[in-house]
């Protein structure tokens, strides 16, 4: 079409070129430019100096002046022997504005525009302006928009320039008012309508929007439904949409053919499979017998496929071929494989580290050289890099070995982040009031992928001093080995239970063994010491505890064996969408400890991912305790808690339990030896920033309880509650609120609302 319209424009202006006699040019004149350089002009321009020109050349050069679009006008004369090119250049976009617009952002609108030549600074072009009208109303009709109204300016601004102006009125979305499917015989129209989107009635009642994408989606939707049913010949014949007048409402009618119930007659695989017996057989998902579907189709091509990349043929050709009989109305299905050639990694390549130790991340890898390739283990091998927490980000290529057919490198690149950090803070917790936190921690110390951290924290409740050192390959089959020493002071009547002081001093070794890349098992040992301290105000039961247990001298040496096992399965370990982590703990004073106990634990944690940026998370917690042997009962320092914004929200911290039985005779909460807390939680999407992932929104319902070991166990006694929650991990610290309402609270109970634990480093 330019073409055209430069050969058009360059017949229509051939008169503003003088008829002259041929002649020789020995100097060229240009008038007019503005903006364009001299330059442009002699480039495009197919006459030179010393050249012989008739008409013939004139007209020419004015043609392939217009071409260029930069001019609405060019003309030629002739003074002696130098040729005159006069032109007036067309005006330059100077800015663009668009208003109005809400559905489809600016800057998405503005790339769009780009795309299609009108940006600032370009040449004005009046014909593209009228393109991009008719192009943004396409746009909106496919949203449904079909009211929609663009009205396009272009101002003239001094120096030969345009100011262009987008208006939009985009009206209301069309809704759908009625859809109706024509040809369905086996399944009702009603049946049908609630496989599809379109026809939904919206949140509060209203009919849904109009799209043309969610048409083609509802029309996929009823092809797979009848498809996964046997219908092999089921189509769609056409699908129409019709407008109101008002072009408020939309009508959608759907015609398509059912066709015949076909089953499958048999399941034959051809070809090099290279897996298999029983390995190949769990692979197929449709079998003889069975209602045709297309579903276990594509998911036996996936899986054939997926294996085969797993064992190094990354290129294999996996298709399914059915073969329908009409009389007896069943279809063989033939599954072609071609595995292709097998790819080995010649070579590993770290590149990136520059703190982190070659063999610290060779240790992580699953794929090795001059095995197979395979991408399972490629996936693994990176996913195990995420989890060190010492790398913002993890890219893998393997690219072909050049000269060879079936050799690749896997090449790791790797971007290290701060994993060490001096931190000095001061905070406030409901829980803790407030506080005062040193720590100086290193997560890949020296390189070496060790974690030493030494913490110090000042709180109302609790003087904690620690050290510890992990070191997660403390053996080459990845068996870690943790390393810790601990000093610790606990003012429990300042944490809101009964009135004592614990001093605790403790050395433990632990070591965690891999039974899987998704399971572990953790053992530990180690010695404490703790001693009880009381006042003039402690209560009875504590002095009965201590009379039962050593009441010459309140201080115990524990020695305690630990253990636990872990199943995790989550996709990250800070705001995860989709998962689960579980766990089994153990805890006990071993025989010859001066007080002997146990405590058990169970945790289970599911994330469940709804949709995009929404998460359903679920939460159960079981613990119990008791005591054995010549000692009375679980020891005040290790008994359960629960109410607080670690637990259940919206309760007093750890006010939750029977007035009889959990409390002590200053009525104070003395803690049992049983718990439950549970909670289900519904991450929402940041309404702050759709791209900030630090910060997490929820709207949640908690429940919990403990009980004394006398208590009769009633789930009954458990305590609810509902509200919304906000975590953030700001620069200086994370920031967690929480606003609940208990749901059967009883008039005894300790209630709080609001509760907020603030932190900040610096």
């Amino acid at each position: 079409m330019k073409k055209l319209a430069s050969i058009i424009a360059s017949i229509l202006y051939a008169s503003h070129a003088y008829a002259f006699e041929p002649f020789t040019v020995k100097d060229i004149r240009l008038e007019g430019l503005q903006r364009i350089s001299v330059g442009t002009i002699f480039n495009y321009l197919p006459i030179k100096v010393g050249d012989k020109i008739d008409d013939g050349d004139t007209s020419q050069a004015i043609h392939a002046l217009y071409k260029t679009g930069f001019f609405k006008d060019v003309r030629l004369e002739r003074e002696g022997d130098v040729l005159v090119v006069f032109v007036a250049e067309r005006p330059a976009i100077a800015e663009i504005n668009i208003k109005g617009n809400d559905k489809i952002p600016t800057d998405q609108l503005k790339t769009a525009l780009k795309d299609m030549g009108l940006t600032e600074g370009r040449v004005f072009d009046q014909s593209l302006l009228d393109t991009v009208n008719q192009e943004l109303k396409r746009q909106y009709y496919s949203l449904g928009k079909y009211g929609v109204k663009v009205t396009t300016t272009a101002k003239p601004l001094e120096r030969n320039r345009v100011a262009v102006t987008i208006s939009i009125a985009e009206g209301k979305e069309a809704e759908v008012y009625q859809v109706n499917i024509i040809g369905n015989k086996t399944f009702t129209t009603k049946t049908l309508l609630h496989q599809m989107t379109l026809p939904d009635i919206g949140l509060f009642g209203g009919r849904e929007n109009y799209s043309r994408q969610v048409l083609a989606g509802d029309l996929e939707t009823l092809r797979s439904y009848y498809m996964d049913r046997g219908y092999i010949k089921f189509s769609i014949d056409s699908s129409q949409v019709s407008l109101t007048p008002d072009k408020q409402d939309v009508y959608v009618t759907i015609n398509l053919t059912e066709g015949n119930v076909y089953t499958i007659r048999e399941v034959k695989v051809l070809g090099d499979t290279v897996i298999k017996g029983d390995d190949l057989e769990k692979l197929i998902t449709i079998h003889k017998g069975e209602l045709f579907s297309r579903q276990k189709t594509t998911e036996t091509r996936k899986n054939i496929s997926d294996r085969l990349a797993e064992l190094g043929y990354p290129f294999s050709n996996v298709n399914i071929a059915p073969e329908i009989d009409e009389d007896s109305r069943t279809v063989a299905l033939t599954v072609y494989v071609d595995p292709g050639r097998r790819v080995y990694v010649r070579r590993v390549n770290v590149t990136g580290n520059k703190k982190t130790r070659d063999e610290v991340i060779r240790r992580e890898l699953r794929q090795y050289e001059s095995d197979w390739l395979s991408t399972k283990k490629v996936a693994t091998s990176r996913e195990r890099l995420n989890r060190t927490g010492f790398f913002e980000e993890v890219n893998v290529e393997t690219p072909a070995v050049p000269g060879s057919v079936d050799q690749v490198d896997l090449n790791l690149n790797v971007k290290e982040r701060s994993t060490g950090s001096l931190s000095f803070g001061v905070g406030y917790s409901d829980v803790q009031g407030a506080l005062i936190n040193f720590a100086l921690s290193q997560d890949n110390f020296m390189g070496g992928g060790k974690r030493v951290s030494i913490n110090a924290d000042n709180s109302s409740v609790t003087r904690t001093y620690s050290f510890s050192i992990l070191d997660p390959y403390f053996t080459n089959d990845g068996i870690s080995q943790n390393f810790s020493i601990l000093s610790r002071q606990i003012d429990a009547a300042q944490a809101s239970i009964s009135n004592y002081v614990t001093n605790t001093k403790a050395v433990d070794l632990s070591y965690g063994i891999p039974m899987s890349e998704i399971t572990r098992i953790n053992f530990g040992l180690g010695l404490e010491q703790t001693e009880i301290v009381t006042s003039s105000t402690t209560a009875t039961q504590i002095y009965d505890f201590i009379n039962a247990n050593n009441n010459t001298d309140p201080k115990y040496k524990l020695y305690k064996l630990t253990s636990r096992w872990t199943y995790d399965t989550r996709d990250k370990a800070i705001f995860p969408t989709k998962g689960a982590l579980s766990s089994l703990t153990m805890e006990a004073a071993a025989p010859g400890s001066d007080l002997e106990f146990y405590k058990l634990g169970m945790q289970y944690r599911q994330y469940f991912p709804l949709a995009e940026d929404y998460t359903l998370a679920y939460n159960l917690g079981l613990d119990y305790g008791t005591a054995y042997g010549n000692t009375s009962d679980l020891p005040p320092f290790e008994r359960y808690f629960a109410g607080g914004s670690q637990s259940v929200r919206g309760y007093d911290t750890n006010s939750l339990g029977n007035l009889a039985t959990t409390r002590d005779s200053n009525g104070d909460p003395l803690g049992g030896n049983r718990r439950m807390l549970t909670s289900l939680e519904l991450v929402l999407p940041n309404p702050f920033s759709d791209k900030s992932k630090e910060l997490r929104l929820s709207t949640f319902i908690d429940g919990g309880y403990i009980w004394a070991k006398d208590d009769k166990l009633d789930l009954g006694e458990v305590r609810y509650s509902a509200g919304v929650a906000l975590i953030w991990i700001a620069p200086v610290g994370i920031l967690r609120f929480s606003l609940a309402e208990p749901l059967n609270a009883k008039p005894t109970d300790q209630l709080k609302a609001f509760q907020f634990t603030l932190g900040s480093a610096f």
